[in-house]
């Protein structure tokens, strides 16, 4: 088994593009235009958050699922045996057959992460209902939806929303196809591509802001 990888980021802030269009029929809508959001959108859907009664939780949820780029699954399966608090470094465990991978968490996750351990139960689990158990993929789905409504969203939204959304913030900040390869966990570079074009040698030099 390949060792998993650690990716660092710095900061510099580029603007996700906004040519990209997928057309897809939805059910009780149109047309979706398109498979991803912007930053700007991410942070009206956090704000809606802080609306709800697990502000802090579902904020940090939206967060990580957009920064480390994972899928429902991965999101809710979270644990804290995944953190190092100590490096802050996150470890990623992939689904689908896709690669895990090492990644460094920012200062403004870790704060986000520790308040979320104290607040928290006993449970291994990262994100958890009221109940104590994980939150379900279906009523993350759900309430991502939900939040899409109240943000005025006049398409359906789904968490893999944020994960597109992570390949295409990487994309514009210059990282290269192998390194967002890795990022993302694809075991196939072909669905890498998609995001940005194969650039040798950018990868010390990525430019990142969340």
């Amino acid at each position: 088994m390949n060792s998993p990888k650690v990716v660092a980021l710095n900061d510099t802030e580029h603007t996700i593009p906004t040519s990209f269009k997928r057309t897809v029929p939805l059910r009780g809508k149109s047309t979706k235009p398109r498979e991803y959001l912007t930053k700007d959108e991410i942070g009206q859907l956090i704000d809606q958050t802080k609306k709800g009664r697990y502000a802090h939780r579902d904020a940090t949820m939206i967060t990580m699922a957009f920064r480390h780029g994972l899928r429902v699954s991965e999101l809710v399966d979270m644990r804290w045996s995944d953190v190092d608090f100590s490096t802050a470094r996150l470890h990623v465990r992939r689904a689908k057959g896709s690669n895990d991978g090492v990644h460094i968490l920012q200062g403004d996750e870790m704060r986000a992460l520790k308040r979320l351990k104290r607040e928290s139960t006993q449970s291994p689990f990262m994100f958890i209902s009221e109940r104590g158990a994980p939150v379900s993929t279906d009523g993350f789905r759900k309430a991502m939806n939900r939040w899409g409504i109240k943000c005025g969203f006049d398409w359906s939204i789904s968490p893999h929303c944020l994960r597109h959304a992570c390949g295409y913030h990487l994309a514009n900040n210059n990282m290269d196809t192998r390194s967002l390869q890795e990022w993302l966990g694809h075991k196939d570079i072909t669905n890498t591509v998609r995001y940005t074009k194969l650039a040798a040698n950018r990868f010390d030099n990525t430019n990142f802001n969340w």
